[in-house]
């Protein structure tokens, strides 16, 4: 995490925007932490057709399934893919590529039900970069938004930053994943039924996997599994 604010802070210096701004720019995920543990929750597509229901979590072996579950049928199989792709489509300068990825996503019923948290969680970072006029690309991609012709999911926009400012991927995909879990344990810990020592020690069994999977989408992120992730 160190190394990746550094980088930030770098990164932010040579594009002339505030360390601190740019720092905002790794996203704030409450809106979309606070919808996906509403009381609708969040229905998932697959074998299982699980709902994630965080409002639900009362015990540490709830909250631990809680993760599991979002950790193998949101972050591995969709968030991570499409953050990836978005940063490498978006370092190529392949804005028509992003904006059709934009409304395949659109497209995927698995992510219909926190659709409007995602789109605000989105369009708040994008707002951060529409100050970068000289990124032609980027540029059009806000036109397309504000178009209706893209809708600008958080993961996209947050893949577009890592981009933008030439952050490491695999560090931002890390944080991403971390800073999403921290939250979930964050919230589900205000019941009080948890102690620090056990939200630490179940975040660190959680994301044992992330880094070599991660690894996995960073070498290939264009591979048919990843492609697919987002049909």
């Amino acid at each position: 995490m160190k190394e990746f604010s550094s980088a930030v802070q770098m990164n932010a210096s040579q594009n002339k925007v505030a360390p601190m701004e740019a720092e905002n720019l790794i996203g704030d995920f409450q809106p979309l932490i606070d919808q996906l543990g509403s009381a609708d929750g969040l229905e998932l597509a697959g074998a299982a057709n699980a709902s994630l229901r965080l409002d639900h979590v009362n015990d540490l072996a709830g909250l631990k399934k809680f993760l599991e579950t979002y950790r193998t049928q949101l972050l591995a199989p969709i968030e991570l893919p499409l953050i990836c792709q978005a940063c490498t489509h978006a370092s190529r300068n392949e804005f028509s590529e992003l904006i059709a990825l934009d409304q395949q996503i659109a497209r995927d019923g698995r992510l219909k039900m926190f659709a409007a948290a995602s789109q605000s969680v989105g369009e708040i970072q994008l707002k951060r970069l529409r100050p970068l006029r000289d990124q032609r690309g980027l540029q059009r991609f806000i036109r397309a938004v504000d178009a209706g012709e893209a809708r600008a999911w958080h993961t996209l926009i947050y893949g577009i930053t890592l981009a933008s400012f030439s952050l490491p991927l695999r560090q931002g995909l890390q944080n991403y994943a971390q800073q999403t879990l921290r939250g979930f344990v964050r919230s589900a810990s205000r019941a009080g039924h948890f102690t620090e020592e056990d939200c630490e020690n179940l975040l660190q069994e959680i994301s044992a996997t992330i880094p070599a999977m991660i690894d996995g989408l960073v070498a290939n992120p264009f591979s048919p599994d990843v492609s697919a992730a987002s049909r």
